[in-house]
């Protein structure tokens, strides 16, 4: 029952609940300034006192001429240094040397008449402890002992006090790492679940087992994303089993028309309708061995992965560029420094990956061709515009999906097979990046292409 998710929020509702009620009610009692009860050993003394003034006072005549002055001598010789007595008669007259607390006392003795039960009580820097009895004739009198305050409580401390909301203030903010602490524990799993299912957005489908932990909610979850996963990844193995299948099926029909179009070539000499054969042949086989590569690109996270730099991963990339950018009489350039940065990746995939974007803007570029290479918040940033047609924006994101055909002008008279780039970002996504389109400020295509930089760990 305790593992539910429901039960978990219902409990810490109530602990925190609890916990403020125990502060409000506990706070304002740690206040020295209230009424508390004094010690044995301050009770003791005081009785003493009391039993010392009352031996003096039986020296004085009861209604004498002006006994009260008696009264005062006797108490300002038996106070200690710092004390001052007050003596409260039953008819509530104060008796004191001192007349500087005497509405201290007076309060205080409002408060605290049983002498049974003395107590003490702060007022500022002084305290009064009270009330002890005293026997006179036939009558009972009340000792009062006004002195310092042993532990004076801070200025800051009478403020919380004095100021309740304050006080609620200070509750709160004192409160608060624990609050968070509990909203961050309760988080936790659905942060978990989140950042699994942003790696499942990048093409990873391996299983979580972190996912069937926590309470049962989270648990049901984990265990329901998993079997989805399990399920995504047999669907997947089976499609690229089924093309790879398919692909191979196609090759060898392919190969016999190709070598009856040969055969008949020599038989027969060459013809336009022999050529359209051939053309349309080649074009089937390019589509078939991109179909191929589509099925195979896909890795674990334990195989083929390397450590490398920008340089050691694309350097001959490049400069096939270039020299293939001499046989079109095309422009390739590349306009920025290679970063000397590392990747962890797939180089095969990476490599080729690249390479298909630059043939890409080969393909449909007039002219111009440029890549640039940028490193910003730990990614790198690889750019690749052309000077062609370019596409329409709401084309965007659809020409990186499998067999997705532009215009007539960027594929059918290209010879574009429409898996190019899905191909690209299947290689570039398998190594936690990015790759979009937008347009291009050489009026083309521009291709973006981010990828996470190697830790240091």
């Amino acid at each position: 029952m305790f593992n539910r998710l429901t039960v978990r929020i219902f409990i810490v509702f109530l602990f925190t609940v609890a916990f403020f009620l125990m502060l409000a009610i506990t706070l304002p009692k740690l206040d020295s300034r209230n009424l508390t009860y004094i010690s044995n050993q301050e009770k003791e003394v005081g009785i003493e006192l009391a039993q010392s003034l009352e031996t003096e006072l039986l020296k004085i005549p009861q209604n004498g001429f002006r006994w009260w002055m008696r009264f005062i001598v006797v108490m300002d010789k038996a106070a200690m240094p710092g004390q001052s007595l007050f003596i409260v008669t039953p008819t509530e007259q104060i008796l004191t040397a001192n007349a500087t607390y005497r509405d201290i006392v007076q309060n205080f003795s409002e408060l605290s008449n049983n002498v049974s039960e003395p107590a003490k009580k702060v007022y500022g820097s002084e305290e009064v402890l009270g009330p002890f009895q005293i026997a006179y004739g036939q009558e009972e009198y009340l000792l009062y002992v006004v002195q310092p305050v042993t532990a004076l409580q801070s200025q800051f401390a009478n403020i919380l006090f004095d100021h309740p909301l304050l006080l609620l203030s200070l509750t709160m903010l004192l409160s608060s790492p624990l609050l968070l602490w509990l909203s961050w524990s309760l988080a936790k799993p659905a942060r978990r679940l989140k950042k699994v299912a942003d790696e499942v957005a990048r093409g990873n489908l391996q299983e979580w087992p972190d996912l069937e932990s926590g309470s049962y909610e989270f648990q049901a979850t984990g265990a329901s994303f998993n079997h989805m996963l399990r399920e995504l990844k047999h669907t997947q193995e089976s499609q690229q089993r089924l093309i790879s299948d398919i692909s191979h099926e196609l090759r060898t029909p392919l190969t016999r028309l190709r070598l009856a179009s040969a055969i008949l070539r020599r038989k027969q000499g060459e013809s336009s309708e022999l050529q359209r054969i051939e053309d349309e042949s080649g074009k089937l086989d390019a589509m078939i061995s991109e179909l191929l590569s589509l099925a195979r690109n896909q890795y674990t996270e334990q195989d083929m992965r390397d450590l490398m730099t920008v340089e050691e991963l694309w350097e001959l990339v490049l400069e096939d560029a270039e020299f293939e950018a001499e046989q079109l009489g095309k422009s390739f350039k590349v306009t920025t420094d290679i970063p000397n940065v590392r990747i962890f990746g797939f180089s095969q995939a990476l490599s080729s990956a690249l390479e298909n974007v630059i043939r890409n803007a080969f393909r449909y570029s007039d002219k111009r061709i440029e890549i640039g290479f940028h490193v910003h918040d730990e990614q790198l940033m690889v750019i690749i515009d052309d000077d062609g047609p370019g596409v329409s924006e709401k084309e965007y994101e659809q020409i990186f999906m499998p067999f997705y055909r532009t215009s007539e002008a960027r594929d059918r008279t290209s010879g574009g097979t429409g898996l190019g780039l899905a191909i690209v970002r299947k290689a570039i996504n398998q190594d936690k990046g990015t790759v979009y389109a937008t347009k291009s400020p050489l009026q083309g295509l521009r291709v973006v292409i981010t990828l996470p930089l190697a830790t240091n760990k």
